[in-house]
Parts: structure tokens; sequence; C-alpha cells
């Protein structure tokens, strides 16, 4: 069960870490090319783009939990008729959405009170961006999918297509290269646009030419229209997965507001520090991901006691692998630190102070993020979300204010290992005594009008951390 799970995960770790760095390739390119106008309007247009994936998030993690239990229980067709609901449910809305936020993108744009030297550049970028939304956000949604069946190599593979094509065409539309056309800062928002249409048709190619279990064919096209039963789980479902996207930004926000206060070199601290909290937190995401699809898999398969068991390896290997990055970035923290400032930089010894208070809690973060995917694979979605709001307002903010007469800039650091310490007690409890277990999540029978499954589960949930 370990060596499946651990299989699982490192392919996931993969498709995380390629992400991640093809943002990281795209910002110097755009930086580079088109200096610091053009990289903060690219960040402006990114923050609408994650508060739109959010609600892709919590929708195709409500189909990967119907898949995956589905999958568990041999119930073939009933996977495909929950991930077809997914996908009709989620093109439709990303079509609706792309268009409004074509025509609304200055509107938007404002509400972000996007500096007015960047308001050009950024609205360049954010158009072109909605126009590949639904072929961003069908890539995504086929990707969970593929991992709900227990495929995590796949995701990986045309993950690395797409940014191989996104990072490669991004200087060339840019800067207008060879035969290509000198596009500037829409030349980036194109490449991406080109990478996600050429990455979905060629994962969707591959999935009918393997023959892999989501694909439809013939007759079961029709589970494309999504049905009404089953729309309302995954909505009902995935909604509240997807707030959690919003919860953590508006948190992320309000603590960078507080961060603000203390001057520009500690802002530049924790800017840094947030760079590498990026890479040290995804063996978690990762492990959690593989958690969430593997204890699916089990519950509709009956098989209760591999659940403890995937979720016993999940806290080990989170324990070991986000140990093992926390350990690594603390012994080498000045040497990284240096490719995003000055070695002379007053802003580095902040960010090193930053890095020995708060980064361990990642190892807390993960072991929480282990006990939430396991109970969300039954369906639990409430009570996270709640706990999380909880542990990031009331605990981590509210510590971050109330302690700072005492402890000045460190209350802030020093919020996020108490906020983790709270979520992970309260996931250990609710894990134990909660009565998440109860019921399964079931795809109905065609033409029923309600699904059959668990309701929330009683009981108090808490955040990530």
């Amino acid at each position: 069960m370990g060596r499946t799970l651990l299989a699982f995960a490192l392919p996931t770790l993969g498709s995380n870490i390629l992400q991640s760095l093809n943002g990281s390739i795209n910002a110097i390119w755009v930086g580079r090319y088109l200096g610091e106008g053009a990289l903060a309007a690219t960040s402006n247009a990114n923050i609408i783009m994650f508060l739109t994936f959010g609600a892709v998030f919590g929708f195709g993690m409500a189909a990967t939990i119907l898949v995956g239990q589905s999958f568990g229980r041999h119930d073939l067709e009933g996977a495909r008729r929950a991930f077809g609901s997914a996908v009709g449910l989620v093109l439709g809305g990303a079509i609706v959405i792309a268009a409004l936020g074509w025509v609304f993108a200055p509107e938007i744009l404002h509400l972000l009170a996007t500096p007015g030297d960047a308001m050009p550049l950024a609205l360049a970028y954010l158009r072109v961006i909605f126009l590949g939304l639904p072929a961003s956000m069908m890539m995504v949604l086929l990707m969970m999918g593929l991992r709900g069946t227990g495929d995590s190599m796949t995701p990986l593979w045309f993950m690395l297509l797409s940014a191989i094509l996104d990072s490669g065409l991004n200087p060339l539309l840019i800067a207008g290269i060879g035969p290509f056309p000198q596009m500037g800062i829409a030349g980036s928002a194109m490449a991406t646009l080109v990478a996600s249409h050429v990455s979905l048709l060629g994962l969707i190619i591959y999935i009918y030419k393997r023959d892999l279990p989501l694909r439809l064919r013939g007759n079961e096209l029709r589970y494309l229209i999504p049905e009404r039963a089953l729309t309302g789980t995954i909505v009902r479902k995935g909604l509240p997965m997807g707030a959690q996207m919003l919860v953590m930004s508006t948190a992320g926000l309000a603590m960078v507001g507080l961060v603000n206060r203390l001057g520009v070199d500690t802002a530049a601290a924790y800017a840094v520090s947030q760079q590498l909290w990026t890479y040290i937190q995804m063996p978690a995401l990762a492990i959690g991901a593989a958690v969430s699809s593997m204890a699916a898999q089990n519950i509709g398969a009956g098989r209760w006691d591999r659940v403890g068991d995937i979720t016993k390896y999940g806290l080990l290997f989170n324990v070991a692998l986000t140990g093992a990055m926390v350990g690594v970035v603390i012994l080498f923290d000045r040497s990284v630190m240096t490719l995003f400032i000055g070695a002379a930089s007053p802003a580095l010894p902040i960010a090193r102070h930053i890095q020995l208070i708060a980064s361990w809690n990642f190892i807390l973060f993960g072991m929480t993020m282990v006990l939430f995917s396991t109970v969300r694979a039954n369906g639990a979605v409430i009570a996270p979300l709640i706990a999380l709001i909880v542990a990031l307002y009331p605990v981590r903010i509210g510590f971050a204010l109330l302690a700072k007469p005492w402890l000045g800039a460190d209350s802030l650091w020093w919020s996020f290992p108490l906020g983790s310490l709270t979520t992970l007690a309260i996931a250990a409890w609710y894990y134990r005594y909660g009565n998440w277990r109860k019921g399964a999540l079931v795809v109905p029978d065609e033409g029923e009008e309600q699904a059959h499954g668990m309701s929330e589960p009683g009981g108090r949930l808490q955040p990530t951390g």
C-alpha cells in the first residue's frame, strides 16, 4: 500500500513542480523583455485566473471523488456518467465565464486597482487569457479525472508537453523572433493559449487511442449533458471545495497587507519566503491528492481497512518528504534566496529569520492535508471549509494582530505554525471521532431526481494551515 501511494504521488508532485516552474520561467521572460510594468500586469491577471480556477478545482475534486468511488466498486458506467456531467458543466460554465471576462475585463482590472501604467498591458494579457480559459479548465478537469481512476502518469506527460510549449513559445511571441509575430505581453498569453489547446487535443486523442476508462463513445456521449441529480451532487460538493481557494486567497491578501505595513525590506523578504514555500508545500499537495484518489476507490470497494493504511502511509511520507524539503531550504537558504535578491540586500537576513520561524509549519500542514483528503474522499466538504475559515482568520490573522505589541513582526511569522498546530489537532480529532465514515457517494441511476450519498458529516472540521 505504501509503495502504491508513493508511486501515485510522485508523478503528481512532478506535475506540480512543472506547473510552478512554467509560471516562474514565463515571469522571467515577461520581466526581461517587457519590464516591471508588464510583470505587474501579469500578476494582476493571474490573481483573477486563480480565483476563476477555484470553481474548476472544486467541481473537479467532486467529480474525482465520484469517479474514484465508482471505480472502486467496479461501476465503470457510473464513473463515466459522473465525469461526463462534470465535463458538460465545467465546459459550459467556462465558455460563459470566458465571454463575460472578455467583455468586462476593464471593469475587473479597475476593481483590483490595477496601476494605471500597467492597465493597458494587463487588459491585453487578460483578454487573451480569457480566450484560452475553456481549454485550460478542461485540461485541469481531465487530469483530475484521470487521477481519480488511479492514473497519475498520463497527466504528468501532458503537463510536461504544456510546460515546454508555453515556456518555449513565450519569448518567440513576445519579441517576434524568427517567423513569429511580435505581440508583446499578448504574446505571453497567446503562448499559454496555444499550449493549452495543443495539450488538450493531444490528451483527448491519447485517451481515445489508449481506450482509457473515462472515454465516452457512441451512446455514452449523452453523459456530457449534465444530469440534474449528478449536477446537484457535483455542485453541492464542489462549491465548498472551490470556496476554499477564495478563503485562502483573501487570507493571503490580508497577510500581505499586514506585512506591507512593516516596510519594503520586510515585504521583499516575505515575497522571497513565499517563493520558497511554493515548493516546500508541493509534497504535501501531491500526497494529499494521492490519498484522496486512493481512499475514494477503496471506500467505493468497501475496503475500510485499506483506507486506514492509506492515511497512515500518507502521514509518514508527508513527514519524510516535507521534512526533507524544509531541512534543505533552511540549510541552503542563503544560496537559494540570493537567486531572488542580492547578497547584500537588507531583506536577506529578514527572509532567513522568517524561514527559521515559519517554514516547519508545512510539515503540520501536510499532515492536516492527508487527514482531510481522507475525509473528503467520502464527501465531507462543508466542515473542512468552516475549519479553514476558523484557522486562517480568528487563529492566524487574529494572533498576528493581537500579539504584535509583544512580539513585533515575529507575531506574523509565529501565526503560521500556531494556525497549523490548531488545524492539525482538530483534524486528528475529527478523523478519529467524527462520523465521516458513514455512507458513501453513489452515482444515481439515470432519471433519478436526487443523488444517493452521504450528507455532510456532523462535527467540527478544520483548515490546512
